[in-house]
């Protein structure tokens, strides 16, 4: 079985950038996503079989063919969903996301409420996303890793 997901790959300066934002927030009760992994998830797919993986790709490459390059802006970093119970610290940019950093619920409880970091800003962050990737996900000890599989270029 595979764990897949498509998505978005960034340019390596708006990784750069957004890592420049996580070390802003680099607290023991989240877990910060590697500078490598940072991405833009259009779906998340699930465990499928080498068959479906498969028809994955043709769906995938479908898309891509009809679907044109277009500008993607991230302005705005917070918690998700709630400042109350986060799960995440993201980038966001309308309905877009780039998962920052994942928080530890366990941690974040034990956390006075007027002792909770403000995290929310705004950002002014551009990319042109000109294709997208079938990737899997291994679910590892340290912490997720990703492989592209497939990439597909947009018009």
């Amino acid at each position: 079985m595979h764990r897949i997901f498509i998505a978005i790959n960034l340019p390596e300066e708006i990784k750069e950038e957004l890592s420049k934002i996580q070390d802003k927030f680099d607290f023991d009760w989240a877990r910060r996503t590697k500078k490598e992994n940072l991405h833009i998830t259009l779906e998340f797919v699930g465990s499928v079989s080498d068959k479906e993986l498969e028809n994955i790709f043709k769906k995938a490459e479908d898309f891509a063919k009809k679907t044109k390059a277009f500008e993607v802006i991230l302005g705005k970093v917070g918690y998700f969903p709630d400042n109350l119970l986060p799960k995440y610290i993201f980038a966001t940019g309308g309905k877009y996301h780039i998962t920052l950093a994942r928080i530890r619920q366990w941690q974040w409880k034990r956390i006075e409420s007027d002792d909770r970091p403000e995290i929310e800003q705004n950002i002014d962050l551009k990319l042109k996303a000109n294709s997208i990737e079938v990737m899997e996900s291994f679910l590892k000890r340290g912490g997720p890793e990703y492989r592209i599989l497939e990439s597909y270029p947009l018009l």
